[in-house]
């Protein structure tokens, strides 16, 4: 009797739920194709279900939102999955706007929730007072005294590789897959630098390490250019997740061992740091104290610290958080930064054999940061390198209320109306240009698509427009969300440079029609007759003759 009067009450509360969340939703979604942003010009899409993403990531190159900045001005609309737009500018001004108001426009909601249930909530995926305390808190491991201190092991693992290609090349030149060697060497340098964990992924045996092994799940990527409707519809409604799916499951299975694995480090590390203190009879760990070689050793003794204010500390889920976050960032982009040096490189034996000159004039296979620094040719390789394959393409923020953006410019809308300004509504998604704006003929003039590293003797006036922390290049962004791990990239790329360009020559491996690009937000190379074996840069690698 009793379930029966319950039964019908739970379905009709369930029922009611349901439909007022999905009227909720669609309300959303109306909202985001109706609003402002529906008068401003754009390319036309191919798909009421992809919009225009189908066509950005099967379009050959990554020069599709180039050709629409040039098509319909420094202000136009795409649309992602189910025609919602998404706003692009290649204005400085509104770039600047967008990019300082951290609090104005955050990263999309939906893919917050889902790196947070998969990775924890790190430094980059945090937002408002957290991110400010963490930030606060992670900073000095990222100053210059601490990359400085860092630099011996970027020397170190760059040097593994180099003896590591030494082996691969014994018997004369071979092509080998540099992407793959150079992310296994990030890998192991941010394990080190970053946790004083060595993943050892880097290895003559080829012995797979567990955290190395799960990271590579979470992340295996295909340049296939499929996308995922399923994935999309996930983020808008996480109950979907429980319907049976491989790849979930992957991502579910990588996910737990890095947890496990984290939990490990920090328990380890928190008990060594303490036995440490008393071994040395101390009355535990103050601010003084808070030095460390790596970051992991910096966040637990800021944690246990007795004179740091409780508000000041993170929590051990925080500092858990921190793992796969510097993973990702301190990893898989500065192996790409490394890959595209290669590729620009082997097609241009004179600048490839100009830099070599420069390294090998310094008289140690070990240098310091400031010896890095010293070598002028070398930066303008990276800054190069930087502006014309920039891994990250473009980020999207997400407008968290109603906005006005400035212009410096007016553009002209698609009914013929001027505009002075862009009206965004709240959850408007906005695309940050970072490689259309490094490629822009306009600020970089008719040359803006060579590589050409001797540009930087004399940069163009007009890129100090450009909102940047570094370079004047959007490539580390700016403002509050700016990469607050600039320095300790910059110093590892130049690192694994300086080590491999003076050990080796490298030349492409096959025609260069069968390198492929596509569009995506993450730059990577494959090779067009084997798309199934992922992103990948076959080169021919061989020993420098005068390198001895």
């Amino acid at each position: 009797m009793t379930l029966s009067l319950i039964c019908p009450d739970l379905l009709s509360v369930l029922f009611t739920t349901t439909a007022a969340y999905l009227i909720w939703r669609i309300h959303k979604f109306l909202a985001f194709v109706y609003g402002p942003l529906r008068v401003l010009p754009g390319p036309p899409s191919s798909s009421w279900v992809y919009g225009n993403l189908k066509e950005m990531l099967e379009t050959e190159g990554t020069t599709l939102p180039d050709k629409w900045f040039e098509q319909y001005g420094k202000v136009y609309v795409d649309h992602e999955f189910l025609m919602t737009p998404r706003l692009w500018t290649l204005d400085p001004i509104a770039l600047n706007h967008i990019l300082t108001r951290e609090s104005d426009y955050g990263r999309p909601e939906v893919n917050l929730k889902e790196v947070a249930k998969t990775l924890g909530k790190g430094i980059i995926f945090v937002r408002g007072e957290k991110h400010r305390q963490q930030r606060r808190i992670l900073n000095p491991a990222f100053g210059p005294a601490q990359v400085r201190g860092l630099t011996e092991i970027f020397v170190r693992k760059s040097n593994e590789l180099r003896d590591y290609w030494m082996h691969a090349t014994s018997g004369g030149p071979t092509a080998i897959n540099v992407t793959a060697d150079l992310s296994k060497t990030t890998l192991d340098i941010i394990g080190l630098a970053g946790f004083g964990y060595n993943f050892n992924a880097l290895n003559l045996e080829g012995n797979p390490n567990e955290l190395s092994v799960a990271f590579g799940k979470l992340f295996m990527g295909s340049s296939t250019g499929q996308i995922s409707v399923l994935g999309y519809l996930i983020s808008l409604f996480p109950f979907l997740a429980l319907l049976p799916n491989k790849r979930l499951k992957e991502v579910a299975s990588a996910s737990a061992t890095i947890r496990r694995v984290g939990m490990q480090l920090v328990a380890e590390r928190k008990a060594a740091i303490l036995r440490e203190a008393s071994e040395q009879d101390k009355d535990g760990i103050e601010r003084k104290d808070l030095v460390g070689r790596d970051l992991l050793t910096l966040l637990i003794k800021a944690n246990v610290a007795k004179d740091v204010p409780e508000g000041q500390r993170l929590s051990d889920a925080d500092v858990l958080g921190q793992i796969p976050t510097f993973l990702i960032a301190g990893h898989e982009t500065t192996a790409t930064a490394s890959t595209w040096t290669l590729y620009a490189l082997s097609q241009r034996p004179a600048i490839q054999q100009k830099l070599r000159e420069e390294l090998l004039s310094v008289d140690t296979d070990t240098p310091t940061m400031d010896e890095l620094n010293a070598l002028p040719y070398l930066d303008a390789v990276v800054r190069e390198t930087l502006r014309l394959h920039s891994p990250i393409t473009f980020i999207v923020r997400e407008a968290k209320k109603d906005d006005v953006i400035p212009l410096s410019e007016p553009f002209t809308d698609r009914y013929g109306r001027v505009h002075k300004e862009i009206r965004v509504a709240e959850g408007n998604k906005v695309a940050v240009p970072i490689l259309a704006m490094h490629r822009s003929k306009e600020i970089w003039g008719e040359d803006a698509m060579d590589f050409k590293p001797e540009r930087w003797e004399q940069p163009p006036e007009e890129i100090s427009a450009i909102p940047s922390v570094w370079s004047h290049l959007l490539t580390f962004i700016s403002g509050p969300r700016a990469c607050i791990g600039y320095r300790f990239s910059l110093i590892e790329l130049k690192a694994i440079l300086f080590s491999i360009v003076r050990g080796f020559e490298f030349e492409m491996a096959m025609p260069l029609e069968e390198y492929q690009i596509k569009t995506a937000q993450l730059q990577r190379p494959s090779v067009r007759s084997a798309p199934e074996k992922g992103w990948q840069l076959p080169l021919l690698v061989k020993p420098y003759k005068g390198a001895a």
